[in-house]
């Protein structure tokens, strides 16, 4: 059910580059390892390696991201090499014409088979207005580990495939607390003990994984898509699925 097709989950990769998975004149889509950031931000708290200037220099030329992932998030990244590509890109995000697809591992099996969530969400520090956020999930695997929590002998944990509809600040991750099916490895919204327990099977990084990116080209008409393979430890995660299949 799930790709076998794993790399390193090893904290950052060489500075000789991120894996391409698409590219042309105009844009790119990038494979971005957890742990790395993306860009400089107030977030940053002293790091110095970022996506953004790591791309700059494997690719040689001015890069714009069109949109953001979470540190802690791997996958598809895309960025434009000029304004004007930005621009279209943009545009196309905010039509929601873009299909970002994520796996998610929470905590505990939603009672739906597929479901929307429509709950606003603030910008994060410092933007407490909120706005508007949709994120459409489908359960696409169910296990059940023995590690006991809360007073069972068992926890029991859900494969999600999420679509947000909107970029909102952390979306996903706070769409699924507001639910009460935390995040699996997520430090800032999730669940402590759960976290707890997949660090003891060997699973250290946040179970969010930006899986494939498919849109128009703006300039060319064509169909693009690409889809980012999971690393190693997130391969760990999906093989606790296939055993209960």
């Amino acid at each position: 059910m799930f790709s076998s097709d794993t790399r390193s989950a090893d904290a950052n990769p060489p500075a000789a580059g991120l894996p391409v998975l698409y590219a042309d004149e105009a844009l790119a889509i990038i494979d971005k390892p957890a742990g790395l950031m993306v860009h400089d931000s107030a977030l940053a708290r002293g790091e110095t390696d970022f996506a953004a200037d790591r791309l700059r220099e494997q690719f040689g030329r001015p890069i714009f991201l069109v949109h953001r992932l979470d540190r802690a998030t791997s996958g598809c990244l895309l960025l434009a090499f000029d304004r004007e590509t930005a621009s279209a890109l943009g545009k196309v995000l905010m039509s929601r014409e873009v299909e970002k697809d994520y796996l998610a591992v929470c905590r505990g099996w939603p009672a739906e088979q597929a479901f929307e969530v429509d709950h606003d969400l603030d910008g994060g520090p410092g933007k407490p207005l909120k706005k508007p956020a949709q994120t459409r999930f489908a359960v696409l695997a169910r296990t059940e580990l023995a590690l006991p929590s809360a007073g069972f002998e068992t926890s029991r944990y859900a494969l999600l495939r999420a679509q947000p509809l909107t970029g909102r600040f952390r979306q996903i991750r706070r769409h699924l607390k507001h639910l009460s099916h935390h995040l699996i490895g997520d430090t800032s919204h999730g669940d402590g003990r759960h976290n707890r327990s997949f660090r003891m099977l060997g699973i250290h990084r946040m179970l969010l994984h930006a899986q494939r990116l498919a849109f128009v080209h703006p300039h060319s008409g064509e169909r693009v898509e690409a889809t980012a393979p999971a690393d190693a430890e997130f391969a760990k995660a999906l093989a606790l699925f296939e055993r209960a299949e």
